[in-house]
Formats: C-alpha cells, structure tokens, sequence
C-alpha cells in the first residue's frame, strides 16, 4: 500500500447539510481503516444528540469555539483544543464563533459512509445554501445514521433548555 498524501488544496469536497466536509483520509486508505475529515461550520451549526455505536470520534478545533457536549457534560473547545466522544456516549455540538474549521477523526467506515450518502459534490467553495431539513429529511437523516452504526437520541444541543454540567 503506498501513502495517501492530500495537500492543503486536495481531499474531496463536499456539501454535508449545512457544512463543507473535505475528505482527507478514508478509512479505505490505510490498514486502521481511520477516517479524517475536515468541516467548515456556520454559526449555530448543531447536530442533533447521537450516538455511535462503533467508533469513537474525535474532534480537533482548527479556528472557532465549539461548545461540545459529551455524556452529560458541556466542554468549550477552541483553537488548538481536541476532544473525544466514546462510542455509546451521547453527543452533540454547536458552533458558538462566527463559524468554525473542525477536524474529525473516526476508525471505521461508518461515520465516512454517512457523511458520503448523506452530502453532495460542492459546486463551488465555501459553505451550501443554509436551510433547515424538513421532516422527511430529518426521517431519511435518522434512517442513513441507523443503517451506519449512528443513533439520534435527542435534539440539537441549541434547542435543549436547562444546561448539562460544565466541566
């Protein structure tokens, strides 16, 4: 197997419901099957409250503030800063700065097989035009999560009233 190597200017580029994902490793690239990704977050970006049942996730903060919530408990993330969910742990985000550059990474091919059926090819750079699932999005959303190891157990961390504990 010879090295995956994508420069600052590669990787596939993608529209991922109101985010731009750029591929940097998929899990079809090495041995450990680990997956990279970076995204280009909004405002106020915020997935619901899930779960993955296989992999753990890990997030690095490239620029911005992400308010994380991970098993109850809210953590700040900037710049610099990284975090992990376990799988099985309930978790959720939500972009609290102007907009934030993200970087995931996973093992396993499930959360890439999400992201790849559930996004579309950029047609051009920056973020897609922002609107709000509907309900049958929602419904397809929950089903491609489910069938990828991914569980929606509540809503998005910037509609949930009261506050976790802050660690």
């Amino acid at each position: 197997m010879g090295v995956a190597l994508i420069n600052r200017d590669g990787g596939e580029m993608r529209w991922f419901l109101g985010s731009a994902i750029r591929f940097l490793v998929s899990a079809r690239e090495g041995n450990d099957g680990l997956c990279v990704v970076e995204h280009h977050m909004p405002h106020g970006d915020a997935p619901p409250l899930h779960l993955h049942h296989h992999e753990d996730e890990v997030f690095v903060v490239l620029y911005g503030t992400l308010r994380l919530e991970v098993g109850g408990c809210t953590h700040y993330l900037q710049a610099g800063d990284a975090a992990v969910a376990p799988k099985g742990v309930p978790h959720s985000y939500v972009v609290e700065s102007d907009g934030a550059r993200v970087m995931t990474i996973t093992r396993g091919h499930d959360f890439e097989s999400m992201l790849r059926s559930l996004s579309r090819p950029a047609n051009r750079p920056g973020l897609p035009p922002q609107t709000a699932p509907d309900a049958d999005a929602m419904a397809e959303i929950a089903e491609t999560c489910r069938q990828n190891g991914i569980e929606l157990v509540g809503p998005p961390l910037s509609d949930r009233q009261g506050g976790p504990e802050i660690v």
